[in-house]
């Protein structure tokens, strides 16, 4: 049962461009919620380094343009699907979440997708670029827009065979972080904070000020500092994570009356600029390397030149690492294995096709079979009539019934059939290669992602070694036109 949430993000004073980009990226790439960074992919960018090719996309578009909204500019998109408890794994929800973006954006925007296991619930975090590849267009979230997302991820579901919600309420138009009321629900750190606020009675000691939070409702632990749950929290949050108005000495001096502290609202902690590792996933294994020469005649300048060489260098590293995991020392090892794989997928998606025909035909059979049988006694009738001008008669009394039997007795004949099935082979049939398409569904995004790799391994070789250097084949034809920003 899957539900879904598209929130822009845009910049403020107390967050500028360049920090709320960065704050937004950080966050879905958070490695205590994807397990490490393994459910990291996107989509024309690097995830490592995501934020800065959102900004750089912005100040081309700005040049190529001459536009600029201010503080109405919509940096990005934060798009969100979350599963029902217990119903699919990370790796689908990953999937499903990059697909819902990628049929979103049309491909024509980079995006980030983070799959989180951290709850209950698995669900996936996408922020997409606003600014489009090209930098010359921006994403437009046009007027039902969420109701089209929702159709799309209702889509998703069901070919991965999960369920949907049928009947959905519709949106109110409050973003995730907020309740029926419209207000934001306090995180566990600000619930905390209430509670230990509340409790710091001064003259009062620290162990009397433990006993309080205890009879709060709040569970604590004591190993090189404290650590607390407040009701209702799935997690400790250690007391340094708190702010520095928590900290064992500051907790102190309040309760002596040394330290005061006026509060109009629950203080946030600021997000941790954790280093995220960059990990080697589906779709950040390595991309294709650029023809550096080509894009400087075509007028890239001596930035976008510098920046080329970085981003080869490391796509070939990437190559070379995946090489070497798959066990592959030659070029002719690298060519077996991607006219295998892609043999593979064609093999795999002629199948599905195959099935999807059969499918239809079998449904058109079981539809004709139908109202052959309803119409049967009715056109029994008509047959029997002698008289011409009777059985005219008769023919406009029954019209619908008699032209449904034709239209059947037709088309039996023409799949050429002397006994015909019955509805339960029919269906019988129709499930069976249901359950067939399923599994080789399974099959086919996984070999479709191998293929991918394969190929773009291929071609990184081919072009480093000079081989197949053709209009048709060249590496830079394919490549997305996508703008980064590095400090050079």
């Amino acid at each position: 049962m899957a539900t879904t949430a598209i929130i822009p993000i845009h910049a403020s004073k107390d967050r500028p461009v360049a920090a709320a980009l960065k704050m937004s990226v950080e966050y879905i790439k958070n490695p205590n919620k994807t397990e490490d960074g393994q459910w990291v992919t996107a989509f024309a960018c690097d995830p490592l380094i995501a934020d800065d090719e959102f900004l750089f996309s912005k100040n081309q578009y700005a040049t190529i343009t001459g536009r600029n909204q201010g503080a109405r500019d919509v940096l990005a998109y934060h798009l969100r699907i979350a599963f029902k408890p217990g119903e699919t794994d990370a790796e689908t929800a990953n999937r499903i979440g990059y697909e819902l973006a990628a049929k979103l954006t049309h491909g024509n925007h980079a995006f980030v997708c983070c799959t989180h296991t951290d709850k209950r619930h698995v669900h996936t975090h996408v922020v997409i670029n606003s600014t489009s590849i090209d930098c010359t267009k921006k994403f437009r979230n046009f007027k039902g827009s969420a109701f089209a997302i929702r159709k799309i991820a209702d889509f998703l579901c069901v070919e991965n065979g999960l369920s949907i919600v049928e009947n959905p309420r519709p949106s109110k138009g409050t973003i995730y972080a907020k309740n029926k009321g419209g207000e934001k629900q306090p995180t566990g750190r600000d619930q905390l904070r209430k509670l230990m606020d509340k409790n710091i009675v001064i003259g009062n000691s620290l162990t009397e000020f433990i006993t309080k939070l205890k009879r709060a409702g709040v569970e604590v632990k004591h190993g090189k500092q404290f650590s607390f749950r407040p009701p209702g929290s799935r997690r400790f949050f250690r007391q340094d994570t708190l702010g520095e108005d928590y900290s064992d000495d500051a907790i102190r001096e309040r309760l002596m009356g040394t330290r005061t502290v006026i509060r109009n609202a629950p203080q946030r902690q600021p997000v941790e600029e954790a280093f995220v590792p960059f990990v080697i996933t589906r779709e950040t294994k390595f991309g294709l390397l650029i023809d550096i020469q080509k894009k400087v005649k075509e007028g890239k300048g001596a930035a976008y030149e510098n920046w080329a060489k970085l981003y080869n260098l490391k796509q070939l590293a990437r190559t070379l690492i995946y090489l070497q995991e798959n066990g592959i020392d030659s070029y002719d090892e690298l060519v077996q294995k991607s006219t295998a794989a892609s043999a593979d997928f064609n093999g795999k998606l002629k199948r599905i096709k195959e099935i999807e025909v059969r499918q239809k035909e079998i449904s058109e059979l079981q539809y004709n079979i139908g109202h052959y049988g309803k119409s049967r006694e009715v056109y029994k009738v008509y047959r029997n009539i002698k008289s011409q001008k009777d059985r005219d008669i008769f023919f406009e009394a029954n019209r619908a019934d008699i032209t449904l039997h034709l239209a059947a007795k037709k088309h039996f004949d023409g799949l050429g059939l002397k006994k015909l099935p019955s509805i339960n082979q029919c269906k019988q049939e129709w499930a069976a290669l249901n359950s067939e398409k399923k599994m080789l569904y399974r099959d086919y995004h996984e070999l479709k992602d191998k293929r991918k790799s394969w190929q773009m391994a291929k071609d990184n070789c081919e072009h480093i070694l000079g081989i197949g250097k053709t209009e048709t084949n060249h590496i830079a034809e394919r490549v997305p036109k996508r703008q980064h920003s590095h400090d050079l």
